[in-house]
């Protein structure tokens, strides 16, 4: 260990200098020689198919290289005879494969030229002719044509319909909508090929997994196809796959014999690189005049495209939230004429959690009990998904430390009875449930006689700080102090890590870590009392420690020597270790969940109707925390996006032509500073969890979001009398 425990301590980010400077690169900003650029010419039909496409004239422009469609587009092996895809059933959309159109805003050509300009004009020039088919890409109407997804099966548990013989029963419909991740870099790729060797420099959260799809996609060994993405500018899931503009890249770099640079316009970030789907959910509640919960049914469609089955985790709130004896639920998806949705911060537990906590608060009404006090008489004590024993659950700790600081107990619980003024004033609540798991992962530890260590691992970052939290976990784990670590990700050559998303980072690669640096330490002890003329010659290998970068006798401190001293006189240039930490599964012999307890006030205007969220408080159970500021700036940022869920947030569609009538930050309107409240708390129960990880960690990253949009919907409830079942929460729904 290092001579002051790292993990817990408030560290600033290690890469925050290279940020605030400049001195990041991202994807599209690498220095490649002999880099030209790509644009992408799109359909402005949501379904159909090319009858013309004209090229003439952009390829004859000044500075024009090659304008690459379905007509000359080289044969990409894995579209050709495609391989199955462990996270998403069906044929992923192939780029300039053929003359068929599946949605709005699809690529259809890729203009190639010597400077962006000359491509960006070149595009217009390109001429598209389309036999035009009417879209469908309306949710509610389409639940009829909806099917059940491959890979997720509906749950049964005690007996269907049960809720119908409780004394207490609601039964209500609830919707939730587009939401896009928006994150401040559009994706972004960079091709190079040199033979048959490819190089990408892209935006991914996942560069290991990321070099496997293109080794399946272009039937090349894992060392001809290389991955960097050092630094990711926001993803929220949304960098989990490889792209079209990757794609298009990587094809363009094949005809034209150069490296080509594709970059998303802002509108291509709403339909081109995933999002989160439409949802339409039926959930029955059914109850004892105490709360004691009988049955539970949840009905739950999906919006997908016509080409793939995207399913998410929208049932898992409900199958282990509460303790209730009979529960049914079911999923269906819709297919509609939209590209393939994705990953979205929370996935699934998101928007599933909106619906039963909306139903839960419901049922506290009409119980005339208070929500907190239903929640409490239902809590689980073990999974009741599967009966399991939690790993750890500190809800109970969420609910009580929550509700004391936000002054729950002094909440009046009659609809619209309190003002301030102008403003009806309201307050909800809900809890939040997430997975938490850890993945196989490895990473590999070098510490070189000045004493440095060099940490890699082929994790990502895309804003939580994954490289502050791996240097502190390398410093307590090998006794080297922070400021002599550089942890180094982002690149598909490190030891294989798993993809920075579903809140499994930390104890997935930090387990790594931790194991790759205390493997190193003690080496380096062995090799200390080892070495000829080592002062330790007299002493037992178990009379000495390692930490503060020093080697020394526990009994008498001041014989030691430093890390790269024992190098030196041992005459190795670097001692190494790589390790490969395994996998504990969310569904082990424990069930492992993080926990949240969201406490809202909000202010909604008497004539105008405006919502403001006006205070916040969020206890989280997700094991020990590993950097507060770190973590308290995650829980900011999913409130800040459950807030935009609830209030905000809403990709409008025209169905008359299938396409984003807001697709840009003017009309799409993500939360800014003047829309989140004055006073946000978040408390961490801060307990660990060993069955995980050695760190005690679980995952942080997403368990904010999940529930927080219901709690919003609970207070406006509250203050104004109205619910609000159809998200975003805007004025014209409370008049």
């Amino acid at each position: 260990m290092s001579a002051t425990p790292q993990i817990g301590q408030a560290h600033r980010r290690v890469d925050g200098r290279l940020k605030v400077t400049g001195q990041a690169r991202y994807a599209a900003e690498h220095a490649v020689p002999g880099c030209v650029h790509g644009v992408l010419v799109t359909s402005p039909v949501a379904t159909g198919r090319i009858t013309q496409l004209d090229t003439k004239a952009a390829a004859k422009a000044p500075g024009v290289l090659a304008v690459v469609s379905h007509l000359n587009s080289p044969k990409v092996p894995g579209y050709e005879n495609p391989q199955p895809d462990a996270r998403v059933e069906g044929q992923q959309f192939r780029v300039f494969f053929d003359a068929e159109i599946h949605y709005s805003n699809q690529p259809v050509a890729l203009a190639i030229a010597a400077t962006l300009e000359q491509a960006q004009h070149a595009a217009t020039l390109v001429r598209v002719q389309y036999e035009q088919a009417a879209p469908h890409m309306d949710i509610t109407k389409g639940l009829t044509s909806s099917y059940k997804p491959k890979k997720e099966k509906d749950h049964l548990r005690g007996q269907p319909q049960a809720y119908k013989t409780a004394p207490v029963q609601i039964a209500h419909e609830y919707q939730t909508p587009l939401q896009v991740h928006n994150p401040l870099e559009m994706h972004a790729a960079i091709a190079e090929w040199q033979g048959d060797k490819l190089t990408v420099w892209n935006k991914t959260q996942a560069p290991s997994l990321a070099q496997k799809d293109l080794m399946k996609l272009w039937a090349l060994p894992k060392e001809s196809v290389q991955v960097h993405s050092p630094f990711v500018g926001g993803a929220f899931g949304g960098a989990s796959r490889i792209w079209p503009p990757e794609m298009a890249a990587i094809i363009g770099a094949r005809v034209v014999g150069r490296p080509v640079k594709v970059l998303n316009q802002r509108e291509h970030e709403f339909s081109m690189v995933g999002y989160r789907p439409r949802s339409v959910q039926r959930v029955a509640l059914g109850a004892q005049p105490d709360g004691t919960l009988v049955g539970i049914a949840h009905e739950a469609f999906g919006a997908t495209s016509r080409y793939e089955q995207f399913t998410e985790r929208i049932l898992h709130p409900t199958k282990s939230g509460y303790r209730c004896p009979n529960a049914e639920l079911t999923y269906h998806l819709v297919p509609l004429d939209m590209s393939s949705p994705c990953w979205t911060r929370g996935p699934g537990e998101t928007t599933g959690s909106f619906a039963i906590e909306s139903a839960m608060d419901e049922l506290a009404h009409a119980l005339k009990m208070d929500p907190l006090a239903l929640r409490l008489k239902n809590f689980a004590e073990t999974d009741p998904d599967n009966g399991k024993p939690w790993s750890s659950n500190y809800l109970r700790a969420c609910y009580a430390r929550g509700a004391e600081k936000f002054g729950w107990q002094q909440r009046n619980p009659t609809p619209g009875a309190t003002r301030a003024g102008d403003w009806l004033v309201g307050q909800g609540m809900a809890m939040g449930i997430y997975h938490a798991s850890r993945t196989k992962a490895s990473a590999r530890a070098r510490l070189l006689p000045d004493g440095t260590l060099i940490v890699q691992s082929a994790t990502a970052d895309g804003g939580p700080g994954t490289a502050t939290i791996m240097t502190q976990i390398a410093a307590d784990a090998s006794g080297v102090a922070p400021e002599n670590i550089r942890f180094e990700l982002g690149d598909a050559a490190f030891p294989e890590a798993p993809g920075q998303f579903g809140s499994h980072t930390v104890a997935s690669v930090g387990a790594a870590v931790h194991a790759a640096c205390a493997a190193l330490r003690q080496q380096l002890v062995n090799l200390a009392f080892s070495t000829p003329g080592s002062p330790f010659a007299q002493a037992r290998l178990a009379d000495l420690v390692a930490e503060g970068g020093t080697v020394r006798l526990a009994s008498h401190p001041a014989t030691g020597l430093a890390y790269g001293e024992v190098l030196r006189r041992a005459g190795q240039p670097a001692l190494e270790v790589t390790h490969e930490s395994p996998e504990v599964p969310e569904q082990g012999e424990k069930s492992g969940k993080s926990f949240c307890a969201s406490f809202v006030e909000v202010r909604v205007h008497a004539h105008t109707r405006e919502v403001r969220v006006s205070r916040v408080f969020s206890a989280v159970d997700a094991g020990r925390i590993m950097n507060p500021q770190t973590a308290r700036s995650q829980v900011y940022g999913a409130i800040t996006w459950g807030l935009g869920l609830a209030l905000l947030e809403d990709a409008v569609l025209d169905h008359r032509f299938g396409r984003l009538t807001n697709a840009d930050l003017a009309n799409y309107h993500v939360p800014v500073n003047a829309d989140l409240p004055p006073s946000i708390d978040v408390i961490f129960i801060d307990q660990p969890d060993t069955y995980l990880d050695p760190m005690g960690a679980k995952g942080l990253g997403e368990i904010g979001i999940v529930g927080f949009s219901a709690a919003i919907a609970n207070a406006v409830f509250n203050a104004t009398g109205k619910r609000v079942r159809n998200l975003p929460i805007t004025p014209d729904k409370l008049i």
